[in-house]
């Protein structure tokens, strides 16, 4: 996939530098909060990027990383998962991997290794990883699985750079069978019209659980967090009037997702996979 497949990225790198709130709040994280109590009030810029690193801490922990582990986070955007890794750990063997050369220059930019770690910044295919068999201890992707071409491509090369018992952790959009019509037509966007690009929101925890035993993973974790992150909508709608960027298909997809998600249709979900 292109990164002209994904125009809020192309976006975020137009505007980060010039608007504090911006960079603020996805200059370090690119994704969904998480809040254990939703607030009261509509969250601001600083307590948004705060439940941005709660949401990775959960995928993190789904993975069991700890010290001196060799971790590669796919699709690891301008590096904010391993910046915490980075501060949190010693002797960490840190991979950053993304198909586009613009958020791998980001990251090295911002993220220098710390505490005998060391950092690697990937140009690459999560569905064609450049790792020898059972080489590293954790593979993490934070809600962006959806854009890769082939789940099953990817759970495969997960396995086989996984050492045995190692782990795969990831958070994802997951339907119910009420939006499956929906989520069918989502899949088949126009690239030149959507703004989060071509996703795949088909996926549900059974078929997960089908993709994880296919490709040699047992499943040791699902987690529906859907209630603890619908503060991200309220923060999303007040963040578009405070920018000068406006795009329909952005409003439209967003408030979307919003309904699906208040509603049940769509849950958000962390999911831990182990190689036997």
């Amino acid at each position: 996939m292109r990164l002209s497949d994904l125009p809020y990225f192309d976006a975020l790198l137009s505007l980060l530098d010039d608007h504090p709130v911006l960079a603020q709040t996805f200059g370090h994280h690119v994704h969904w909060g998480y809040w254990e109590t939703p607030p009261v009030r509509r969250p601001n810029a600083v307590e948004f990027a705060e439940a941005a690193e709660r949401l990775m801490g959960l995928v993190t922990e789904a993975a069991c990383v700890g010290e001196g582990m060799r971790v590669l986070d796919v699709g690891c955007g301008f590096g904010g998962t391993l910046a915490s890794l980075n501060e949190r750990y010693g002797s960490m063997d840190l991979r950053g991997l993304n198909i586009d050369l613009r958020q791998l220059a980001r990251a090295s930019r911002q993220v220098l290794p710390e505490s005998g770690n060391t950092l690697h910044w990937v140009n690459a295919d999560a569905c064609a990883l450049p790792y020898s068999d059972e080489s590293l201890d954790a593979v993490l992707a934070v809600e962006c699985i959806f854009h890769f071409p082939d789940r099953r491509r990817f759970f495969r090369e997960a396995w086989r750079v996984l050492k045995p018992g190692g782990r795969l952790a990831l958070s994802d959009f997951l339907i119910t069978p009420w939006l499956r019509p929906s989520a069918w037509l989502i899949s088949r966007w126009p690239k030149s019209i959507g703004f989060y690009g071509r996703c795949d929101v088909q996926f549900t925890y059974a078929r997960y659980r089908q993709l994880a035993r296919e490709s040699g993973f047992s499943t040791c974790l699902e987690r529906d967090i859907t209630r603890n992150t619908l503060p991200t909508y309220d923060f999303l709608h007040a963040l578009r009037h405070q920018l000068p960027y406006r795009n329909p298909s952005a409003a439209v997809e967003t408030l979307f997702a919003e309904y699906a998600s208040r509603t049940g249709l769509l849950r958000y979900g962390i999911l831990g996979f182990e190689k036997q």
